[in-house]
């Protein structure tokens, strides 16, 4: 029996499935995955790699401007947490006043590419998941 291209990625996607769980009956196996994925999963670091793979350096209020709605806090916590995982750096400059510039490092820059296929396909999906929104709000 001959294999469609269709049935075959879906044979593709269910290995790369298992190859995550490592044993199909344990989702402990996923556990570090789930960690890794819940640290910079949220919007925020998101927006963060996102502005600063389209900034190359920015200094914490510029950053901040750039990201509508977050607080003081939330960025702080953000970056530590970014640059805590490799995927951001922070470079401190000695003068008065201190100067800092954060960037993404190279673990980051291979995220923000993982990031940037995730929005090609929020983009090109958008109007059919704005119709799901709707369809779904009329039950």
């Amino acid at each position: 029996m001959e294999v469609t291209n269709i049935e075959n990625q879906r044979v593709k996607v269910q290995e790369k499935i298992n190859n995550i769980f490592d044993d199909k009956h344990s989702l402990s196996a996923c556990c570090p995955i789930k960690d890794i994925l819940g640290r910079f999963g949220d919007k925020w670091s998101i927006y963060t790699i996102l502005m600063l793979g389209r900034e190359e350096k920015l200094r914490f209020n510029e950053l901040k401007g750039l990201i509508s709605g977050i607080s003081q806090r939330m960025l702080t916590v953000t970056l530590r947490s970014l640059e805590e995982d490799g995927l951001v750096t922070r470079r401190i400059y000695s003068e008065i006043p201190p100067k800092v510039e954060y960037s993404l490092t190279e673990l980051g820059q291979g995220l923000l590419l993982q990031l940037l296929q995730l929005a090609d396909w929020a983009k090109l999906n958008l109007n059919e998941i704005l119709d799901a929104r709707k369809k779904y709000a009329k039950q």
